[in-house]
Parts: structure tokens; sequence; C-alpha cells
């Protein structure tokens, strides 16, 4: 019966290791996503010389760091 509780123990462990896995992976993902998505916006604010943009921009891109 004790084996049994030490079981359910380590795969709850188990369980709950991966699920935090999982939603670390899944944040990175996110972070790296909206990082690409700002870097194409400064691009597009150097393309269209907006500076006012290109500056609010790269300080967002700035405070994700």
């Amino acid at each position: 019966m004790e084996n049994n509780a030490i079981n359910e123990t380590d795969r709850v462990d188990s369980n709950l290791h991966d699920e935090m896995l999982a939603e670390r992976f899944l944040d990175q993902m996110m972070n790296d996503f909206n990082r690409s998505k700002i870097l194409e916006e400064i691009d597009q604010s150097l393309k269209n010389k907006d500076k006012k943009a290109f500056l609010h921009l790269t300080e967002k891109l700035k405070s994700m760091s």
C-alpha cells in the first residue's frame, strides 16, 4: 500500500513537472513571436521613415528583454 502512495506521488510530481515545462515552452514561444512581430514593425517604421513609431517600438522591444 505504501509503495502505491509513493508511485502516485511520483506520478503527480512528474505531471506537475511536465506541465511546468509545457508552460515555460509556450511562454517562450509567445515571447519569441511577439519579439518577431515588433522587429517586423520596426523594419516597417524604418522603411516609412516614421521616427515616432520607431522610437516607440524600440522602447517596447527593450522592455521585453
